[in-house]
């Protein structure tokens, strides 16, 4: 007796029909266009990377949850391997081994990654990232260029985002005022990172337990107030940074505001409490959320990682570089919250041959070659079974062909929208449907 299969998806990803590839890739293609708007050039990067590479404590960090949610394999030659967490360590190595790009070097790159983490609304286990990088300047005006790109593709996609911002030296700096030892800056960040989900009082928890003075995390509170705009969040801190590398970020904070407003950048508002937690990020780190939505998680979130790439090449010399991903799963649901109608076919005539299937071919190469995405019936179905998978699919026109049209040099054209009919030459649908 045969033993029965169950068919099912392994837990956290996903299979696409047709509507939502499609609107996957409406959303995709805007992203797309405006990044080439700002300059910047497609790569691509393999799914598939030595486990070392993603693992190195400068890529994810030792308490990063990205180096937890790895997924690691072994090839034939017994050497490890992992599934790739973030496109931004790939390109690090991919910068690497190719020190002959002339700089400044932009990029975009889109695909696929993999985290063994827990699952929730909008978080999956294999997800679509899509990112654009500036490789090659210190100044923070890059930074400012990819949060313009950021409100760009938000608004271009019919939301309004407001987009958080912090800097990883003045996170450092404060940690070094309230002499916390730097082997220990990072897990205090991972900490820190957690504030928008766990409040003040799961931060001062976690804080405890990693044995962190309650006088010191007083004083780390009130580093990481806000203010009501984003100058009175930097005088705050202002007054209390005392160390070198805390003040130098504060002078990008500054910086960044200022090119912000030179961008006409809208809704940007500065968060000392934002940490962002991955070891590789040195200075500025930007989130995105969307204002109109009921999703909470960020859309897009990213950074400069000006020491990540030299660590890669044996930390010989430092390759300053910054960028941001954009998360695909979140902008979907987000779109789908806003009742976006789905297409479930990409097809704008439907061909029906009416006992004229061998001549219709040419019809519908004439429509293909006008450029037009043109189906037809190669079953023979009758016209009710015809109308029926067109409307299904939502086809915006339906071509009929028969006999007697085509004895005229016409076919019929129906708007399946409206429901009107015209009778037209091929010609003449070429222009209506291209209207």
């Amino acid at each position: 007796m045969k033993e029965e299969f169950e068919l099912s998806l392994a837990k956290g990803v996903r299979d696409f029909p047709p509507e939502e590839k499609i609107l996957r890739d409406q959303i995709l293609q805007t992203i797309k266009e405006v990044f080439e708007l700002y300059g910047y050039n497609p790569i691509e990067l393999p799914i598939l990377e030595r486990y070392e590479t993603l693992a190195a404590k400068y890529a994810a960090g030792e308490e990063s949850d990205a180096l937890k949610e790895i997924f690691v394999t072994r090839d034939n030659g017994n050497r490890e391997l992992g599934l790739r967490f973030d496109l931004t360590v790939p390109f690090s190595r991919f910068i690497g081994m190719n020190p002959d790009l002339k700089m400044p070097f932009k990029k975009y790159v889109t695909g696929q990654v993999f985290r063994d983490g827990p699952l929730k609304k909008g978080r999956y286990r294999e997800f679509t990232q899509f990112d654009p990088d500036i490789v090659g300047c210190t100044d923070v005006i890059a930074d400012a260029e990819i949060m313009s790109i950021t409100e760009t593709v938000f608004t271009k996609l019919g939301f309004e985002c407001e987009i958080e911002f912090n800097n990883r030296k003045l996170i450092n700096g404060i940690l070094d005022d309230l002499k916390i030892p730097e082997k220990d800056h990072f897990s205090v960040v991972v900490s820190i990172d957690k504030f928008k989900k766990v409040g003040k009082a799961g931060v001062e928890a976690e804080l405890l337990e990693k044995n962190m003075d309650k006088k010191a995390i007083e004083r780390l509170f009130k580093y990481l107030e806000v203010g009501k705009t984003n100058d009175e969040t930097l005088n705050n801190l202002k007054g209390l940074v005392k160390s070198e590398i805390g003040k130098e970020g504060v002078k990008e904070v500054e910086a960044l505001i200022n090119y912000s407003k030179e961008y006409g950048l809208s809704h940007v508002k500065f968060i000392p409490s934002l940490a962002r937690g991955l070891a590789y990020y040195t200075g500025p780190i930007y989130e995105a959320f969307l204002k109109d939505s009921t999703i909470t998680s960020s859309a897009a979130g990213g950074g400069r990682y000006d020491e990540l790439i030299g660590k890669f090449l044996g930390g010989k010399q430092q390759i300053p570089a910054t960028g941001i991903s954009f998360g695909i799963e979140v902008i979907v649901e987000a779109m789908k919250e806003k009742g976006l109608a789905e297409k479930k076919s990409v097809t704008r005539a439907y061909v029906i041959p009416i006992k004229t299937r061998t001549k219709c071919i040419k019809i519908v190469q004439e429509l293909r070659k006008a450029g037009i995405n043109t189906d037809m019936d190669l079953m023979e179905r009758g016209i009710s079974k015809n109308l029926d998978y067109a409307n299904h699919y939502k086809i915006p026109f339906v071509v009929f062909a028969g006999e007697k049209e085509l004895s005229e040099g016409k076919v019929k054209l129906r708007d399946m929208g409206s429901g009107t009919e015209e009778m037209v030459t091929v010609a003449e649908a070429v222009k209506r449907l291209k209207a």
